[in-house]
Order: structure tokens, then sequence, then C-alpha cells
């Protein structure tokens, strides 16, 4: 009988939360066909400041392991900038195993980064632990090297915790210019299986746009989360 007047008051807001759900399903599906979520990913990229002059320090907050793609990706990202910026330093920041971080400063030395630039720092369990760790070291015009949807945090973590001339340089990935168009009958697609061969958008580019909703939500949640803390 209790579970009977338990199930009975739960099921209106069981039913509000089943037409929340799918009303939120469905306003995304519809965003990921719009450039509104590359449009967000890109001002998380951008809207803290980029840096427009050579910095003293070049900081790579690391965070996802090695090897992996975000981390090689920053390591790639800051050697070039190595090589615009020839008198800056390197700091790279990865907390936990140091095998991790001996792995990032040698890819760094593959890509032709001298060893004499490179500082490392076993440190930083977050970004605003990783801006406190950098603050101590680095100061001036520093470039900070993540992914663009942690730069905007992460610049303004690093001013707060007194780096004021950190900037952004925000390690981009780049698609590819090639359209992706196949012959569906030509490599013995069904004739009764849609044929999406001519519309790329529709096998990649929605689907990594609903990728970057999560990445923008999550995102957007620790920024929330940061100005509750003061850290931002």
């Amino acid at each position: 009988m209790l579970l009977g007047l338990l199930s009975h008051s739960l099921h209106p807001w069981f039913s509000r939360l089943v037409l929340a759900s799918g009303s939120l399903l469905l306003l995304g599906i519809a965003l990921a066909f719009t450039r509104i979520p590359y449009d967000a990913h890109r001002w998380l990229g951008e809207a803290a400041g980029t840096c427009a002059s050579e910095p003293s320090t070049i900081v790579v907050l690391g965070g996802s392991g090695m090897p992996s793609g975000p981390e090689l990706l920053r390591l790639q990202h800051a050697a070039m900038l190595s090589n615009t910026w020839p008198s800056a330093r390197l700091l790279v920041i990865h907390p936990g195993n140091g095998e991790v971080l001996r792995a990032m400063r040698e890819e760094l030395l593959v890509r032709g980064v001298l060893s004499t630039r490179i500082d490392t720092l076993n440190q930083g369990e977050n970004t605003r632990d990783q801006a406190l760790a950098a603050s101590r070291l680095a100061q001036g015009l520093v470039a900070v090297v993540t992914a663009p949807e942690n730069m905007y945090r992460s610049i303004r973590a690093f001013r707060k915790a007194g780096i004021t001339g950190a900037c952004g340089a925000p390690a981009w990935d780049h698609a590819m210019a090639h359209d992706f168009d196949y012959g569906h009958t030509q490599i013995g697609g069904k004739p009764w299986v849609p044929d999406v061969s001519g519309h790329p958008r529709l096998r990649y580019t929605f689907w990594n746009y609903l990728k970057l909703e999560v990445t923008c939500l999550r995102e957007g949640l620790a920024i929330a989360y940061y100005r509750l803390n003061g850290w931002i």
C-alpha cells in the first residue's frame, strides 16, 4: 500500500522528468544541425583573449595522459609556438605519474625544442591548482596552451592567481579540407539502405556538433563552479 501511494505521488514528477529530458534531447539534436555548437566552442577558445605578442613563458597544461590525442595536439602546438617565439621558455605542468611528464618533455624534444628551454612541474590537480603552481614560476606575459574549450576558464584562473599577463594560445584541431563523398552502389551499398554518400555533414558534422554540445555544456558547468569558488 505504501509503495502504491509513493508510486502515485511520484508519477507526475516522473512524467515531467521524462518530458523535460525528451525536450532537451530534441533541442540538442536540432542545435547539431546549426553552427551554434561550433560558435560556442570557438567563443570558449577566444573570449578571454589570445596572445598578440611574444610571451616570456609558454605554459602547457596537461591532464589527458600520454600518448593521447589532446596531449599530443597541445605539445605539437607548443613546439610550433616555440619557433614563432624563440625567446620564450616552456613550462609543462602535469600531475601524477612522473613518466607522463617525462614523455611530454621528450615529445617537445623530438619536435625540435631545446632542452634548455623546457621546465617541468609535476603538480596541478585541476586548472586552479595549475594556475597557482605556474604563478610561482612565471610572470609577465604568459601564453597558456590548452584545449580550446578549457581556454576561457584557464586564462581567467591564471589572472585570478596573479598572472595578469596571461593570454590564450588554444590548441585547435583542424578538419580535413575534403568532401568525403563516395559512390554508394559502387562500393557495394545495399539499395534498401539510405544513401548518405553525398551528405558528409550528416555523416560527420552533425555528430561532431553533438559532441561539441556535450563539451560546451560540461565546460559551462565548470565555469559556474569556478565562479562560485571565486577562482575566476
